[in-house]
């Protein structure tokens, strides 16, 4: 989940042991008190969550299932043409259902025996270096609501779209999840803030928005590219780099906005080259070094 997006939706638990997701006034159910209570509700299951018990399921409507089923039946058309092979071959293998919302524990069932990945429920802020290094274990941190309906192809804040369709089908991959696992235990290994976050800017210019040349063509594998209706067809348009180390690290972006910088890698095994090596190995010192220029990859 992003850390950057909880500006728009802080959660806090209340004296009486409610929870409360607060919606910016911009948002498109802020005036919607149905919406509103049905967000506090399900950020609640995640609150009262302990890790080893089942993922308590979400009461979707049939509305909000009726919304998971047309994004899902758009967003496959756009896979078809945008979508890396290994990120296909991940959504083939998983078979999420199109006609309404999975539960996170149903999610947790079909992934696991493929990848060994399971979820866990959040209702807000994962700090980063929990959100990060619990990848290492296995696990993925997902909230569990839906957009609003007013905008279908449209969230301010990562929901369960984003997190499931965009992340699972990829974590159902065996190169992909092994990405994962590896961006998990970097971020264990770092010691400072600052590490964290230059891991944390490489897991986000790949894993969330990663780019790669695939059969003369360029194609996306990341999932904040690839669970956005609008973005998805963007990207080849954006200003497209090479696979840097350091220049991802170095590189500020705007969650509020299409993500105009992006990297590309040539191939999946020169994801794994680069990516994947830096995160098995790196450390504070050689991160240091990177930021400081004495290191080019």
């Amino acid at each position: 989940m992003f850390e950057e997006a909880q500006y728009f939706a802080p959660v806090s638990a209340q004296d009486d042991g409610s929870v409360v997701v607060e919606l910016a006034t911009s948002h498109p159910g802020f005036a919607d008190q149905v919406y509103r209570a049905r967000r506090n509700a399900i950020a609640a299951l995640a609150v009262n969550h302990r890790p080893g018990e089942p993922i308590p399921a979400a009461e979707y409507t049939e509305q909000e299932h009726r919304i998971w089923s047309l994004i899902s039946h758009e967003l496959a058309i756009k896979h078809r043409k945008y979508a890396t092979a290994e990120y296909l071959e991940g959504a083939l293998r998983l078979g999420l259902p199109t006609d309404r919302i999975p539960q996170l524990q149903e999610v947790s069932e079909l992934l696991e025996p493929l990848t060994g990945f399971r979820y866990l429920p959040a209702a807000g802020l994962v700090p980063l270096r929990d959100f990060y290094g619990v990848l290492a274990d296995g696990y993925f941190h997902s909230t569990q609501y839906i957009r609003h309906h007013s905008v279908p192809f449209y969230t301010p804040e990562p929901d369960v779209v984003h997190e499931v369709i965009g992340h699972a089908n990829a974590l159902a991959n065996d190169r992909f999840a092994a990405l994962y696992r590896l961006a998990g235990a970097a971020a264990r290994r770092v010691e400072s803030e600052e590490a964290l976050e230059f891991v944390s800017k490489v897991f986000w210019f790949t894993l969330e928005f990663g780019v790669m040349a695939e059969s003369g063509e360029l194609r996306a594998y990341g999932a904040g590219i690839l669970s956005s209706y609008g973005e998805i067809e963007e990207f080849r348009g954006m200003d497209i780099r090479p696979l840097d180390l350091r220049v991802m690290g170095a590189t500020q972006y705007d969650i509020t906005k299409y993500q105009d910088v992006l990297f590309r890698a040539e191939s999946m095994r020169h994801l794994e080259d680069v990516v994947g090596a830096f995160w098995e190995t790196c450390d504070d010192d050689s991160i240091a070094e990177l930021q400081a220029g004495v290191i080019s990859r």
